[in-house]
């Protein structure tokens, strides 16, 4: 069941309210009293609104105000801010002393799937002169009762009065219905350890209030954010040795075992890491993109890890966490040679046959070692750097150990001899066209040899 709270004292609040009751179909209902709350209830199909008077700041145990089977609470509210026309969504809860409701150093309840897709939902319904963004943890309530966030209009009175906007975030809010405040569990090892999973959840410290970085993720990956503590948020709440509670409870309230930091911040990831959770890179979060976790794991143990050039294949995202694999040595030279004729394509070969290679270069040269499922996957990265030679080279002899390229080329040293001066003429010979030196024409089938380069396997 998904809970929305609208406030009366907020006019946008109660705007996107009105905005909601034409969107569906709603019917009163009976529900459990609450101090804060006012007006009938209405429920619809998935989804059940109440009207408090407090600002939604203010409000504590908001979910005693719905039935028991509530899953996600969704407050529909304001944006404050010199941002213009902007909808966005963030958890509550206060790194350091609670200067806008909820209490000092805790954290409510976040709900990072869902805040994933209502991100999505908001640029999908959006007006088209909105942004749509994240910002950072900073504000009560604390106490909510249940996985929760706001959603909002911003980021003043001529958008908190537009119906477009209004329409927009209660779209969105709608769109939530049947689904999950967080992603699903996976095994985070082979072992069938049920405390050894992880959802694919971060907590992310580090930034400005306004987090394009962690919106890039959410966006651009299949990771969540959670709680988000921006450089304030970390000020407010002071060195991070003296506040291994409230850092524990980050993770906790979002239900997360990794967290990405923005910035060097030695003694944060220390105790981050002290507490048992895994700082990760952006790097790292790409690259685990639609890979099992464990798979990831094994693979980042048998090759190198990712920070260190390891990428992930094709198959890596349609194999189960307990596949096999088989490490191999690419043929070096052979590679080297596909990848001086076209390295994007010659990678992309070796990408859609390994689970996982080794790389340089930022990640843009392959190199090394290389994790297939079966010798036919060796056989198929090997095949597809031969067709590359092919492109460049006028024969390619596949043999067993050796691979033989024979091309006709242009010879410097016969253009020298000939008396050819080096510069524009060497080019024009190279292109297969004649050229004139001292009166004589000189063509270019006298200044080509053949070239032939041998590749072992």
């Amino acid at each position: 069941m998904l809970g929305i709270v609208v406030s009366r004292a907020d006019r946008a609040s109660e705007h996107v309210g009105n905005r909601l009751r034409e969107l569906a179909d709603w019917s009163p209902v009976d529900a459990p009293a609450h101090p804060d709350a006012a007006g009938p209830v209405s429920q619809t199909d998935g989804a059940q609104l109440r009207e408090f008077d407090a600002w939604h700041l203010d409000l504590d145990d908001a979910a005693d105000a719905f039935p028991a089977d509530l899953d996600l609470l969704v407050f529909a509210s304001r944006h404050s801010g010199e941002t213009g026309p902007l909808l966005t969504a963030h958890h509550t809860g206060n790194f350091g002393p609670a200067e806008h409701g909820g209490e000092d150093d805790a954290l409510a309840r976040a709900c990072p799937h869902a805040h994933r897709r209502v991100l999505d939902a908001l640029a999908t319904h959006a007006p088209e002169d909105y942004e749509v963004g994240m910002e950072c943890t900073h504000h009560g309530p604390t106490d909510v009762g249940a996985p929760s966030m706001f959603v909002e209009v911003g980021s003043d009175e001529p958008q908190w009065d537009d119906p477009a906007a209004a329409r927009a975030v209660a779209r969105a809010i709608l769109d939530l219905r049947a689904v999950a405040p967080d992603a699903d569990l996976e095994p985070a090892s082979v072992d069938n350890d049920p405390t050894g999973q992880n959802r694919r959840h971060l907590v992310g410290f580090g930034g400005g209030h306004y987090a394009p970085r962690f919106e890039r993720i959410v966006r651009e990956t299949d990771w969540a954010v959670g709680h988000l503590a921006a450089d304030w948020g970390l000020s407010a709440m002071g060195e991070p040795d003296l506040n291994r509670d409230l850092l524990d409870a980050a993770f906790v309230e979002s239900a997360a075992t990794h967290a990405l930091v923005d910035g060097d911040r030695p003694a944060l990831r220390s105790e981050i890491a002290d507490l048992g959770y895994q700082v990760v890179g952006e790097t790292w979060l790409r690259a685990v993109t639609g890979v099992p976790l464990a798979l990831a794991a094994r693979l980042e143990d048998a090759l190198v890890t990712v920070e260190a050039g390891l990428r992930f294949g094709e198959p890596a995202r349609e194999a189960a966490p307990e596949a096999d694999f088989q490490v191999v040595s690419l043929p070096d030279e052979l590679v080297a040679a596909a990848q001086g004729i076209d390295q994007n394509r010659t990678r992309e070969r070796v990408a859609a046959h390994a689970l996982a290679f080794r790389t340089a270069e930022n990640g843009n040269r392959v190199a090394g070692r290389a994790a297939v499922a079966s010798r036919g996957d060796y056989t198929a990265i090997v095949d597809g750097a031969v067709e590359m030679l092919r492109t460049a080279y006028d024969t390619v002899e596949r043999r067993t150990d050796v691979v033989i390229a024979r091309r006709d080329r242009f010879d410097p040293e016969k253009a020298e001899t000939l008396g050819v001066p080096e510069g524009p003429k060497f080019g024009q010979l190279s292109a297969g066209e004649p050229v004139e030196v001292n009166g004589r024409t000189i063509p270019p089938d006298q200044v080509r040899s053949e070239q032939v380069d041998r590749f072992s396997l």
